[in-house]
């Protein structure tokens, strides 16, 4: 911030609220906010009846400033600004701050210059640090050990809100705390988010499982697809394609290459199988992969056109699944984080459609 010539970064509560001070708290009407000068100590600005609340979660500083009902949050932050020499600004804004929150504070702190926060934010967030790589470790732990659970137990007749069930309940029994558990049967399975429409396990379905836990607000993603029953030759196929594709962003995976390259190369391997071409179905309608952490969702991104230079530190999912509308769809997906070395995985990539975990 000081070499940008930043005066503070202004954060909302949320996954970088968290990150920074400690505080895990929910967005309303009602402004919660952290200050987080150049100089200085950060300050949290809350209403006034929920400061005990706050409090217990901060872990950065102990200057917390309430507000009454009556009163004007944004003067509160803009009074901030002033005691930590700030308020000439600029003033970098995170990225997901609501707007009426940043023109409060522009108008109270009269007209400061407002700029994006998302490069400074993205320089701490996107590198993970060894205590976060063991975070996601164990959350991915948790959650191939409650899939491996749940893939035993799959039978006839159940809905994916049954198998959902079973693998949210798994998740609480081995420690963590369960973020989703998408359940594709069938015809579903082609949509990468699924469909509306009910559908049962029956002999030659495919099941893929989408689901992710947190440990300590990190968070694992992984997929893995299979057949109820014996699988077809063309099932089998698909999935050993979607397999290779894992493994082709695996090899493409090196220092200093852009992430965007990744997909590029996955695409590629797809073409030549004869999928696509680009994000046309039959193929890949997604991304290859997307960065990983307190977020299921944050950048970088593998898809065409990221030029990140990927570092040691940066986590991603690997997940470039193919879809055939009105047929199935297979996604296979493990989460890995890059070393001086090459790529390493959360989780072993999967043997086959009949182990699949």
């Amino acid at each position: 911030m000081q070499a940008r010539k930043i005066g503070a970064l202004l954060v909302e509560p949320g996954s970088t609220m968290d990150y920074f001070t400690g505080v895990l708290w929910r967005r309303s009407e009602r402004t919660t906010a952290a200050v987080i000068p150049a100089r200085g100590e950060v300050v949290i600005v809350t209403p006034a009846f929920e400061e005990p609340s706050v409090r217990e979660t901060l872990q950065v500083g102990d200057d917390v400033r309430p507000w009454n009902e009556h009163e004007n949050p944004f003067a509160v932050i803009a009074g901030a600004l002033k005691d930590r020499g700030a308020i000439a600004g600029p003033l970098a804004v995170e990225a997901t701050t609501r707007f009426f929150v940043v023109d409060g504070v522009r108008e109270a702190a009269g007209n400061i210059p407002v700029v994006s926060g998302d490069a400074l934010v993205r320089a701490c967030r996107l590198i993970k640090s060894p205590a976060e790589l063991a975070l996601m470790q164990t959350a991915n732990d948790v959650t191939i050990a409650a899939l491996r659970h749940v893939h035993g137990r799959v039978e006839a007749g159940m809905g994916s809100a049954d198998i959902a069930a079973l693998m949210d309940k798994a998740t609480v029994a081995l420690g963590g705390s369960p973020e989703f558990a998408l359940v594709l049967l069938n015809e579903a399975s082609a949509y990468p988010h699924g469909s509306v429409q009910p559908q049962a396990v029956r002999e030659g379905s495919v099941i893929l499982m989408d689901c992710g836990c947190t440990v300590h607000g990190y968070q694992s993603d992984i997929s893995r697809s299979w057949v109820h029953g014996p699988a077809s030759p063309r099932q089998r196929k698909v999935w050993e394609t979607v397999k290779r594709g894992q493994q082709v962003a695996l090899e493409t995976a090196r220092i200093g290459v852009p992430v965007g390259a990744i997909d590029d190369a996955v695409r590629a391997y797809y073409e030549r199988e004869g999928w696509g071409p680009g994000y046309h179905l039959p193929g890949l309608s997604h991304r290859t992969g997307h960065g990983i952490g307190l977020d299921g969702h944050e950048p970088a991104y593998l898809v065409h056109g990221d030029a990140t230079p990927l570092q040691v530190g940066m986590c991603f999912s690997d997940e470039p699944g193919l879809y055939t509308p009105g047929e199935f769809g297979i996604r296979l997906e493990d989460c890995w984080h890059m070393t001086n070395t090459g790529p390493k995985l959360f989780t072993g990539l999967a043997a086959s459609i009949d182990q699949p975990i």
